[in-house]
């Protein structure tokens, strides 16, 4: 499970601490990662063993918040050793928009297991796992989390990470071709004398700030939209809005005093954090971000959280995951 969260990690189907793995221990009871650890930093000791009849669970630190939807995919499907969930770009896209145009071949769905489609609900919530619960009832072992990401279940750890890349080489190969055009280049963008002086005073007035421009990002900034949350990991992290401004000084330094993203035209995207793996996870939840609103834009879906879940995501990971991150 320690090995797990890494590959997790390393491969991108997480960032940060969001995410999690569980695996059946005897009959009646499950092993679970702990809330809110660095995948980096977690230790066999730090697994947590929960009780699939009473959700009592006995360790050193507390279980995931999530232990609910690993809890109903165990009593559901007997056959299932293992459970991740994952924050994976492409299907988290797909599971707030256009999920009834994936395209896959029977064997595909056959190696997933099913898949299908559980309505929205607050991570660590009830109605999550009864959302989670209803979507299961129909024999899928995939499942996507509106909002949040997927859910697979397996018998082993490698077989649930091979779902989670055949999940997203679907969801990825499912985009339309107008999609991709906006989502893919053959070089690079390289930043313009005025971006590459403005990043270089910022680096004066922030512990660590970074460039965004890949494809899909660079594209949103050049339209000079404001961006809302779709999804609930940059709802914890950067909060309800990633604004856009224009490429002056003045007016990015105004934006990142108070949040840790910004979109400027001819440049992509600029986090800014207090470590690096701050603006590593970041740019990766701007770029996730960008890329389901760009799927919500093309099914014509409006799929802005509300502001009053916004509100307790952030508060909740201000005042709890971001200090458990480090143990």
């Amino acid at each position: 499970m320690v090995k797990t969260g890494r590959e997790l990690l390393d491969t991108g189907l997480v960032a940060r601490t969001w995410g999690n793995i569980s695996c059946r221990c005897g009959e009646q009871d499950f092993l679970i990662t702990p809330s809110g650890l660095d995948y980096t930093r977690t230790q066999p000791e730090d697994i947590v063993k929960v009780s699939l009849l009473t959700g009592e669970w006995e360790g050193r630190r507390k279980p995931s918040s999530e232990r609910g939807v690993h809890s109903i995919a165990y009593q559901m499907f007997p056959e299932v050793q293992y459970v991740i969930h994952t924050h994976q770009i492409f299907a988290t896209a797909f599971g707030i928009a256009g999920f009834e145009e994936l395209v896959l071949t029977q064997e595909q769905r056959l190696q997933l297991g099913g898949i299908a489609l559980a309505k929205y609900g607050l991570p660590g919530s009830e109605k999550l796992v009864q959302e989670v619960k209803k979507a299961m009832e129909s024999g899928a072992q995939t499942i996507l989390m509106a909002h949040h990401g997927a859910l697979l279940c397996a018998r082993t750890g490698e077989e649930a990470l091979q779902k989670a890349f055949l999940l997203e080489e679907i969801c990825k190969e499912s985009i339309s071709s107008e999609e991709k055009s906006r989502m893919v280049r053959e070089k690079e963008a390289l930043l313009c004398p005025e971006g590459e002086k403005l990043l270089e005073e910022l680096r004066k007035v922030f512990p660590c700030v970074e460039v965004v421009n890949t494809a899909p990002v660079y594209s949103w900034a050049e339209e000079g939209k404001d961006l809302r949350a779709q999804v609930d990991d940059m709802a914890q992290m950067i909060g309800l809005i990633i604004g856009a401004v224009p490429l002056k000084k003045a007016a990015v330094l105004r934006i990142l005093r108070k949040k840790n993203a910004v979109f400027v035209p001819g440049v992509g995207a600029i986090v800014r954090g207090n470590t690096q793996d701050d603006v590593t996870a970041l740019a990766l939840l701007v770029e996730k971000a960008v890329i389901c609103a760009m799927r919500a834009a093309h099914c014509k879906v409006k799929a802005e959280l509300s502001l009053n879940d916004v509100a307790k995501m952030r508060n909740m990971y201000v005042r709890q995951y971001a200090q458990q991150k480090e143990g």
